[in-house]
């Protein structure tokens, strides 16, 4: 396993890519995935999307275990949300590639996606609560969408323009 960068803002031009499906779950995807899940164990976190560390492959990994509880990574290849439902949830979001911000966010409160998992063998699944919205947050950066996104215009300018001054100060 290799501990890669985190891509982060005010890098819009990588992290707003559409990710490409993978042809087949193979060695190759099963690193990238290792690399993934100690990239996001590392710096912590709960879920990363490929594009974040620079692979613009629909891959996502997620983890809801908290600290002392006994890990269990979600591997995902290929994610497809079949249904969302209409009652929706708000949640405080964060995101390893816009460190130390929060903000709330709805989302629908439960969904069903199909996905390939480590083995390549093709899952359903039916997501609620924190995991569903990790989902949905994971195969937005997929699509190119952060979850900065989904709220105001004007946060969302506030917290790009913070970024990029951090960038040009070198503080980031």
């Amino acid at each position: 396993m290799t501990l890669r960068p985190i891509i982060t803002l005010p890098d819009e031009k990588t992290l707003r890519q559409v990710s490409r499906p993978v042809a087949a779950v193979d060695a190759e995807v099963r690193k990238q995935w290792d690399d993934m899940l100690e990239t996001m164990y590392h710096a912590p976190g709960i879920g990363l999307a490929a594009i974040q560390i620079g692979l613009p492959r629909r891959l996502l990994v997620i983890d809801l275990a908290k600290d002392g509880e006994e890990k269990q990574p979600l591997f995902v290849a290929n994610p497809e949300i079949t249904w969302k439902s209409e009652a929706q949830s708000d949640y405080e979001e964060g995101c390893l590639s816009i460190p130390e911000y929060y903000e709330m966010v709805t989302r629908p409160s439960e969904i069903r996606l199909r996905y390939l998992d480590r083995q390549g063998e093709a899952q359903e699944l039916h997501a609620t609560g924190l995991l569903a919205t990790c989902m949905q947050h994971e195969i937005d950066h997929l699509d190119g969408v952060l979850f900065i996104d989904h709220i105001s215009r004007l946060k969302r300018e506030r917290v790009i323009k913070k970024f990029a001054k951090a960038q040009k100060l070198g503080k980031l």
